[in-house]
């Protein structure tokens, strides 16, 4: 149940976290910004608080001047600190009432669900997306059973919350996960690990304007 219309997450949502490059995550997130990325979530659980703040705050100038989605990963005290857009929970995080309460209802609050059920039972809170997944085997989080593209085909009628698809997804198969109902795609490695990032990120734009296109 999304408590307001401040933002619809769509489009291309690029997590940031140092432990999956070597290159400095600041510098990857200009050059995502520069390529259209549409949202951009800082997740980053290895620094003390003050550098992860420092951090943040860059990017939330980056974000801002871009008039890019800024979330800020687990922390919504953090994200309240530096004004981000909201922020992105897991399963064991804090409770999304919590998070509500701290960052107020005009703040984006992201679940990350992994099956049917946790779909529909984050759709009953006050939430905005929710995240869903793993769609494909993940160089990031290897599991046994990838959910796979019929899955969101599954719960797209069943919420009313955009979802925000992730887990292994590329260039050659993000047309097939929008198409199977997701409103984005939330990527990693596909475009941390890449030695071109605004190249990356043009072919997953591009692949995803064309199931657009092909709608209209």
């Amino acid at each position: 149940m999304s408590p307001n219309n401040y933002s619809h997450i769509s489009g291309l949502y690029l997590i940031l976290d140092q432990q999956y490059t070597k290159k400095d995550i600041v510098s990857i997130a200009e050059e995502a910004l520069d390529a259209g990325v549409d949202v951009i979530q800082y997740r980053e659980k290895g620094l003390s608080k003050k550098d992860a703040i420092k951090i943040a705050e860059k990017l939330r100038t980056l974000t801002a001047k871009a008039a890019v989605t800024f979330i800020i990963n687990d922390d919504p005290v953090l994200a309240l600190a530096v004004d981000a857009d909201g922020v992105h929970l897991g399963q064991e995080d804090i409770p999304v009432h919590i998070a509500r309460r701290i960052l107020g209802k005009d703040k984006i609050i992201g679940l990350s669900t992994h099956s049917y059920q946790e779909a529909i039972e984050a759709n009953s809170l006050e939430i905005n997306y929710i995240g869903f997944g793993p769609i494909f085997q993940s160089r990031t989080k290897m599991v046994t059973s990838p959910l796979g593209i019929d899955a969101i085909r599954m719960i797209r009628d069943s919420i009313t919350v955009p979802i925000i698809a992730i887990g292994g997804i590329s260039d050659e198969n993000v047309a097939d996960v929008i198409k199977g109902g997701a409103a984005g795609v939330a990527v990693i490695s596909a475009i941390l690990s890449s030695t071109d990032i605004k190249k990356s990120i043009c072919k997953f734009k591009e692949r995803m304007r064309e199931v657009q296109i092909a709608r209209q």
